[in-house]
């Protein structure tokens, strides 16, 4: 798939707040069952007139987290076990839907 490609494609967009309180816009690329857990594989949104080469792009796993309400939240996945095995489901579905 070319960098235009995959930039042109629509998917949902969700915006998520850093630790100093500035908002970064994700485009939403997948969301994995794993393991009775639910993670969401993101990419950041690019400006139109940003120059964004394809190996610069960055893709972000986050973990989908409910808290006592049942609202949902986005983690940082923090066992080097439960993060490879995401990473690697991920790896596969690149591999089959030739992402």
């Amino acid at each position: 798939m070319s960098n235009e490609e995959f930039l042109d494609e629509e998917y949902p967009v969700l915006i998520l707040v850093d630790e100093e309180g500035v908002e970064h816009q994700f485009e939403v690329l997948a969301e994995m069952e794993i393991e009775d857990n639910t993670y969401r594989v993101l990419v950041p949104v690019f400006e139109d007139d940003e120059e964004v080469e394809e190996e610069d792009i960055e893709i972000v796993i986050l973990k989908v987290v409910l808290d006592k309400e049942g609202n949902e939240f986005l983690s940082d996945i923090e066992e080097d076990e439960e993060w490879e095995m995401v990473a690697d489901a991920w790896q596969e579905l690149v591999e089959k839907e030739d992402l």
